[in-house]
């Protein structure tokens, strides 16, 4: 009998426990979390970040940022806002995850190209060419490389920018900035730690260019391909040819190699008309 009440009078704690658990589900789903931590997650697994709790912080604090302008009528965020958002949303997955990479790209087109009070909707030149410039710096390219670069994929200030151009533009400069990160590493590896023979740096150089040259390719493919084309294997070959030939040569400074190899690059990417 004892044991009977003591059932009873557990049962209610255990039904207001349950009642208690829905409510908390029903307000996740109300308020939208539910949602938003689910895209969050997706975004994790499309950009696979390093540091995915980092990622996660600064994907909540750029939502943040953003829905103060989220409401029919507001002015949206500002251009610093919109110009960092941008750049992040660019950042999120590496240009080889096509899929990945194009979505994130349009969602930063979207971003710049919004309107407001005193804005007509739409992106130009003017804004267009302070991303790239973004994307490109700070970086391991040299200044006068993306200079170049840019007076290829940039529009007039003025000119409406089409999704198509802004993909064009915000990969090559992606591009450029991992294509001068190996170039910067080769170095380092042809020097010890130290100046590199010319020879050597010479020969690489042609590596370098042979890669890039494959012309049956679209822009992008051909990106991707140079970087296989510039496995341990070419190099070795290369590197091996020049040593045969070698005789005693003035070295090669680091920012000299770099600029070749970024205007080698730069020579490759088709001007935006």
């Amino acid at each position: 009998m004892a044991a009977c009440e003591k059932r009873r009078a557990a049962a209610p704690p255990v039904a207001a426990a349950a009642r208690e658990l829905d409510s908390e589900a029903e307000f996740l789903l109300q308020a939208g979390v539910s949602a938003m931590v689910r895209e969050a997650l997706l975004k994790v697994l499309e950009a696979r970040p390093e540091e995915p709790v980092a990622f996660l912080a600064d994907y909540f604090e750029k939502l943040e940022l953003s829905g103060a302008g989220g409401e029919a009528g507001a002015e949206p965020p500002g251009l610093p806002q919109r110009l960092a958002r941008a750049l992040w949303y660019v950042r999120l997955a590496h240009h080889s995850h096509r899929p990945a990479f194009s979505s994130n790209v349009a969602l930063a087109y979207e971003c710049l190209s919004g309107g407001g009070r005193r804005r007509r909707a739409g992106l130009d030149g003017r804004l267009f060419s302070e991303l790239l410039r973004r994307v490109c710096r700070p970086g391991p390219a040299p200044a006068e490389a993306v200079s170049a670069l840019l007076r290829k994929v940039q529009c007039r200030e003025h000119e409406a920018v089409p999704l198509d151009v802004f993909r064009y533009g915000v990969l090559s400069c992606a591009v450029l900035r991992e294509f001068a990160a190996k170039a910067g590493a080769l170095y380092d590896a042809l020097g010890g730690g130290g100046p590199a023979d010319k020879r050597l740096c010479q020969a690489v150089l042609r590596a370098l260019e042979e890669a890039l040259a494959d012309g049956d390719l679209p822009p992008p493919a051909r990106y991707l391909a140079a970087g296989a084309k510039l496995g341990p294997d070419g190099l070795a070959l290369a590197m091996e040819r020049a040593l045969r030939e070698r005789k005693l040569s003035a070295a090669m400074s680091r920012e000299e190699f770099l600029r070749k190899a970024a205007a080698l690059f730069v020579a490759k990417v088709k001007a935006v008309e």
